[in-house]
């Protein structure tokens, strides 16, 4: 995150805007709208600015602009369409220590003006940090058709009871579930369509329920959530909904910024990943950590890499949970075999290649691989290996014992759907080799069959260039 994005009371307060054409009156027109005094200093005012200092009541100098017209200012706008006196109010600003934006000139602005969409109250605002001015208006185009008008109504009636549920309801958590039922439940719907009486009523009845709650004691639940192979827009819907709503978040090694960026701002995070021979948290631990929680009356979200029930351990944990009583929902994940290969451009069956895909790990119980390689080497099968890196010389060598092809393609996918994933594709008699090579890391996907040799022709998520340069074996 470049800038820190914030809200900035500016109500009766001094602006003033260096500029008397369309930019100027934008920053002007904004900032009045936020209830600032504008003063406004340029030689003359176009149509538009004339209009707005009319119907705004904005104070127009046609003088010079001197050090003393900073003085009590909250911000500062250069927007002349005069270069070097741009320059000079970002010199006279820095001085007087005033926030400073100078139009088209991201390099000397203190802060930045977002594409804002304002729902009569509730703001949202989209910024590049001025490097793609076009791209943040269509983000907030996007927003007008996926943001309610009427919310601004729903943040008003919100305001209006937020005394009396801070007086009636003590506990901090329950406060907030009950915020959460009021902005997603019936209250909501009522007030959206202007049933305002209907909405109160509904309001004292989440009041009394959780009035009733707290003196019943805390109920908590957990929500065991696959977060997909890395790429936080593969995420499920129901994902993004819970992930809001959590008060405790457990979350797995592979869990990466992107995706922990949309958990609930003020959610407690609790990291429990475990790498091979290195486990943070022990797995009964966290199951044990999950019912404590739920029994103080947490909302906890596990967060689990991938879909939790495809080597997630996910049933180990709920079954903890079922054993104790503990209420959970489970929201599968796309899970790294299906994700990787998809972004790799293998596909996992083909009518010309294989009729069936078998998912392995390459990581049993106490170190041991159990792996029934009779069942997997069979002709027209995919075989998808998760966690067998580490594992990966002793992997080959048994498939090769049990007369697997040493010629059959395969291919490893290293940190896969994400930015910097990289492919290596070869033999797999040569696939230790060429991992080592390359110097891949966890987490990796290892792919053996020959729809591997699709990937020439399907590899959509790399460019053109590097697509075309495949060659057997190679690393992109």
């Amino acid at each position: 995150m470049d800038l820190l994005p914030l809200f900035q009371d500016v109500k009766g307060r001094a602006v003033l805007v260096v500029g008397g054409g369309t930019a100027a009156a934008r920053k002007a027109e904004l900032v009045s709208r936020a209830g600032a005094r504008v003063m406004v200093i340029a030689p003359a005012l176009s149509d538009d600015m004339a209009r707005l200092a009319g119907e705004r009541g904005f104070v127009h100098r046609t003088d010079s602009v001197g050090a003393g017209d900073l003085a009590g200012c909250a911000l500062v706008f250069a927007a002349s369409e005069d270069m070097a006196l741009n320059e000079r109010v970002h010199e006279l600003a820095v001085t007087a220590g005033v926030p400073v934006n100078v139009v088209d000139r991201p390099e000397l602005c203190q802060f930045i003006m977002p594409a804002i969409l304002d729902r009569d109250g509730v703001v949202v605002a989209v910024s590049s940090g001025g490097d793609a001015p076009l791209l943040t208006r269509m983000m907030k185009a996007r927003f007008e058709t996926l943001v309610p008008a009427a919310y601004g109504r729903l943040a008003r009636f919100g305001g209006a009871w937020r005394d009396r549920v801070k007086a009636a309801i003590s506990d901090s958590d329950l406060r907030r579930r009950v915020g959460d039922m009021v902005v997603e439940g019936p209250v909501a719907e009522r007030v959206f369509s202007g049933r305002d009486s209907e909405a109160a009523h509904a309001m004292e009845a989440q009041l009394e329920e959780a009035a009733g709650r707290a003196a019943r004691g805390p109920v908590g639940e957990v929500w065991l959530v696959g977060a997909g192979p890395g790429d936080p827009d593969l995420l499920t819907f129901r994902a993004l909904r819970l992930m809001q709503q959590a008060e405790i978040v457990l979350y797995d090694r592979l869990i990466g910024n992107g995706i922990l960026n949309l958990v609930r701002r003020d959610a407690e995070r609790i990291y429990v990943g475990k790498a091979a021979k290195n486990h943070t948290v022990p797995q009964d631990e966290i199951g044990r950590m999950l019912v404590r929680l739920a029994r103080e009356g947490k909302r906890v979200l596990r967060l689990k890499g991938g879909d939790p029930f495809i080597f997630g351990r996910g049933g180990e944990e709920i079954e903890m949970l079922a054993a104790e009583g503990i209420p959970f929902q489970v929201v599968p994940g796309i899970t790294a075999a299906s994700g990787c290969a998809s972004y790799a451009g293998i596909p996992l069956t083909h009518r010309d290649h294989a009729q069936a895909c078998v998912f392995v790990t390459g990581h049993g119980k106490d170190e041991k691989l159990g792996i029934d390689w009779p069942a997997l080497i069979r002709p027209n099968q995919t075989i998808v290996i998760y966690m067998g890196l580490t594992m990966l010389p002793r992997l080959i060598s048994e498939y090769l014992e049990h007369g697997g092809r040493p010629d059959m393609p395969a291919a490893i996918v290293e940190k896969g759907t994400q930015p910097d994933q990289r492919v290596v594709t070869g033999a797999i008699g040569d696939l230790p080799a060429l991992a080592e090579a390359a110097g891949l890391g966890p987490p990796s996907l290892i792919i053996i069959g020959s729809v591997v040799t699709l990937r020439r022709d399907l590899a959509w998520y790399e460019s053109a260039a590097e697509a075309a340069a495949d060659a057997e074996p190679e690393t992109t």
